[in-house]
């Protein structure tokens, strides 16, 4: 299949061809060539909140980079980018726009997935379509089911054919409508877990721009709908070894969100900065002329800039943890990377969340108007932070250290 872009004209969808992606050969050249797209993105970023603008022209730079490739293993022409990069990659983008930092965060988790399921043959396609600039969507948990835990979604074998149907309603599809392929899990007959690669043209399928959550506005974080669309065997991976296998699926997804989050503070923390030292006014009782010289603000700022460097560290010390593990790792090491990066979620959720309304405190009154849309911030780190639950963050980090007790073994742990 040849990679597209998807635009959106008129309410339809239309293709375009798409040139080859860009071979990053570095893992140096990835963050250099991350905070080179930064600097673009940061541009119109409140713009593209306000109105609501989609980032395909955005997404479509984002992956013709390279930078979507970067943990395709070196075994299958990547550079195998270590976790600690691509949490530095994401933490970038998402500080210029975290909808676009979002964006590609299960395209990497699907590649992960790709590295420990799928056959040699699977592995040689999929990693060879991404390396040429094919982005994974995502099909993600089902809105009417119980939990996140729950799936509803079915693959039935087409009794006239070699391939299979694939039935179900997903909705918190990031990445799915800018996607080249939609991958999802499903049950089959039997109710064994499978990922399953729809090509995202194919007949029966529907994404459905419907998000319409107040942060993180660009995502199209919406519904994707399967009508029966036909998928072929190969494009079908096996998930059941997960839930008896030790692995870092879980790990990894959630660093990725950390990341994310880290990337917000980090945009927070900077634009209350710039705001106080070129238009905020000082409180008539500091006694000073400038805003920058009150100190019960520096003293707000300093401790901004330690919980944001704490968090920081978290972050990569988390990353760090997962990039010296084994592969295949055992029980004990899944447990201990799950705890590693649930700590370092605490502080990048709490600073997110801290330094996105802090920021109005220390700005003042002129910085809550809509022309500047600093609340986006805000707005971004809560919907953001609400994917995992920063408390079972805290008991699961409790649990392990005082009852010897493993976090849970799924996606969201």
């Amino acid at each position: 299949m040849s990679a597209v872009i998807e635009k959106s004209i008129a309410g339809a969808a239309v293709s375009t061809p798409r040139a080859p992606a860009h071979r990053i050969l570095s893992e140096q050249e990835a963050i250099d060539t991350a905070r080179k797209l930064a600097l673009d993105f940061a541009v119109e970023a409140a713009e593209r909140d306000r109105q609501r603008r989609l980032p395909h022209a955005e997404i479509e730079r984002f992956s013709s980079s390279g930078l979507w490739a970067i943990t395709v293993p070196k075994a299958y022409g990547g550079i195998g980018a270590s976790w600690v990069t691509l949490a530095e990659v994401v933490k970038i983008i998402s500080a210029a726009d975290p909808s676009i930092g979002q964006i590609p965060q299960n395209h990497f988790g699907i590649l992960n997935v790709l590295a420990q399921t799928a056959s040699e043959s699977q592995k040689h396609y999929f990693y060879g379509e991404v390396l040429k600039g094919a982005r994974f969507g995502n099909a993600g948990p089902e809105r009417t089911s119980k939990n996140v835990l729950d799936i509803r979604t079915r693959i039935t074998k087409d009794p006239g054919s070699p391939d299979y149907l694939l039935n179900g309603t997903r909705f918190y599809s990031t990445g799915a409508l800018y996607a080249d392929w939609v991958p999802t899990r499903a049950l089959d007959d039997e109710g064994k877990g499978l990922f399953v690669f729809a090509d995202r043209h194919a007949s029966g399928l529907s994404v459905v721009d419907d998000w319409s959550g107040f942060g993180q506005r660009t995502t199209a974080s919406g519904t994707v709908i399967f009508d029966n669309v036909r998928v072929a065997a190969g494009h079908i991976v096996p998930l059941h070894q997960l839930a008896t296998q030790p692995n870092n699926i879980g790990p990894v997804a959630q660093l990725i969100q950390a990341a994310i989050d880290a990337g917000i503070a980090h945009a927070a923390v900077d634009d209350a900065i710039a705001f106080i030292r070129q238009r905020s006014r000082p409180w008539a009782d500091s006694g000073v002329e400038r805003a920058g010289d009150d100190p019960l603000t520096i003293n707000q700022i300093g401790d901004l800039k330690i919980r944001l460097h704490a968090a920081d560290a978290l972050l990569e010390r988390a990353a760090r943890t997962l990039d010296n593990l084994p592969l295949p790792i055992n029980y004990e090491q899944m447990a201990q990377a799950s705890v590693a990066v649930a700590e370092a979620k605490v502080l990048t959720t709490e600073i997110a969340l801290h330094a996105s309304e802090k920021l109005f405190e220390l700005a003042g009154t002129q910085s809550t108007l809509s022309a500047h849309d600093l609340d986006r911030h805000w707005r971004n780190a809560r919907v953001h932070t609400l994917h995992d639950p920063v408390r079972w963050k805290y008991h699961a980090v409790g649990n392990y250290y005082l009852n010897d007790t493993p976090p849970p073994r799924h996606n969201w742990s």
